[in-house]
């Protein structure tokens, strides 16, 4: 079903393609065969034998991932609509800024017809040591972290890094930008970084932002979509007020404070001016060590992809991670590399890794201690794991370290 597939993945429907899918379902089941589709049909209270299209386009729109033909249809005619129509003239667009938390969707915002500024902020400060500091010091100690973190050269991070803060810098109130975020935590710690470090309401602040899109099977980010799907976002944008300020400013000194109580205390609520915020921060949160195990959530999933499937490359337990364990993914595949090192070379490893041409082909396998760990008859921190940050939570398992509990309550352990 290469149709279906296809379309799971970056939203955009073939109807011409699903409507002969349904044609070639009715034949079949007209001759005795598709009894998987049969059975599908007899599940869903239509035992047959005798079937119409209409049973077999509604089949079709269930494996896409919508409840009916009539819906499916519906949201491609809106899709294909607003690239016909994207109104980008009557809203000004060209004199807007896109920022978004990387590049992935530059190329299909031209694509689809935008004409406005792209901004790309892609600090990934899901990672490493985000301190409050002031600002000269906080990018030195983000430069340094990841110059190190992902072995690049210092000339590059410190351009990368002039071209961030000068567009930072550059924003006024007469600035005029639309934000586009997914729900994840590296998204929203972009979209409150940026919106923090505003010094009033801009003329314009629209937020474009999605936790799922009809008919895309794992919706993990804006950036797999077809530039169409772009175009079916623009009008769904939203402004933002003073109170998306005041909250993110709020979110944004509890994330990167030394201690999580009142990151904690946000990431329990939900926030009517940025309704995904709540979510991420708690995700984001469960990368503290868990107060059962010592492990990040991250590690806890990732290790428990080994534990239930044996030696797998590297690049396969990313995969997994992010396309069906982890509940709110964030990483990219270099991030998912850097995150695996302190497991790797610890001076007890709860990881070990075989020989590859790529990092992602080296198989990955579970180590004694890992098993205990997983087990419950062992404690990550209580051997010598590397010390390393969460937002401005330095945890150091010698020094009281803060844990986290599955229901998101914090504490220092002792």
């Amino acid at each position: 079903m290469p149709a279906i597939n296809a379309s799971r993945q970056h939203g955009l429907l073939d109807l011409p393609a699903l409507r002969k899918r349904a044609k070639r379902l009715l034949n079949a089941l007209n001759n005795h065969q598709a009894e998987d589709a049969r059975e599908q049909l007899r599940t869903l209270g239509l035992p047959g034998p005798d079937y119409r299209l209409a049973d077999t386009q509604w089949l079709v729109a269930r494996e896409a991932g919508f409840a009916s033909w009539p819906k499916l249809k519906a949201h491609a005619d809106a899709v294909a609509f607003a690239a016909r129509h994207p109104g980008f003239a009557a809203d000004d667009e060209a004199t807007v800024q896109h920022w978004r938390c990387g590049n992935d969707i530059a190329r299909n915002l031209r694509t689809a017809g935008f004409a406005g500024a792209f901004q790309m902020f892609d600090d990934p400060m899901v990672m490493g040591p985000v301190p409050a500091l002031p600002e000269e010091r906080y990018w030195r100690v983000r430069g340094d972290y990841v110059q190190q973190a992902f072995n690049l050269r210092a000339e590059d991070v410190e351009q990368r890094q002039a071209a961030q803060r000068a567009a930072l810098a550059g924003l006024s109130t007469d600035s005029k930008l639309v934000l586009w975020c997914e729900a994840d935590a590296y998204d929203q710690l972009f979209l409150i970084r940026v919106l923090a470090s505003l010094p009033g309401l801009p003329r314009r602040l629209e937020l474009i932002e999605a936790d799922q899109v009809p008919g895309v099977e794992r919706f993990i980010g804006i950036g797999q979509l077809a530039p169409d799907l772009l175009a079916w976002l623009w009008p769904q944008r939203r402004a933002l007020g003073e109170d998306a300020l005041a909250l993110a400013r709020q979110a944004w000194a509890a994330y990167t404070a030394p201690a999580p109580q009142a990151w904690a205390a946000l990431a329990g609520q939900q926030h009517t001016a940025l309704p995904l915020l709540g979510r991420a921060l708690a995700r984001q949160l469960q990368e503290l060590p868990g107060a059962n195990d010592g492990l990040s959530l991250t590690e806890r999933l990732l290790l428990g992809v080994l534990a239930s499937r044996g030696e797998l490359p590297a690049g396969r337990v990313f995969g997994q991670l992010m396309m069906q364990d982890d509940p709110l993914p964030y990483l990219g595949d270099l991030m998912f590399h850097v995150l695996l090192q302190p497991l790797i070379h610890a001076p007890q490893p709860l990881l070990l890794e075989g020989p590859g041409e790529a990092w992602a082909q080296r198989p990955l396998r579970l180590t004694a201690l890992a098993e205990q760990v997983l087990a419950g008859k062992a404690h990550w921190l209580d051997h010598n794991p590397a010390q390393r940050w969460v937002g401005g939570v330095l945890i150091n398992a010698a020094d009281r370290p803060w844990v986290v509990s599955e229901q998101g309550e914090v504490w220092q352990r002792t």
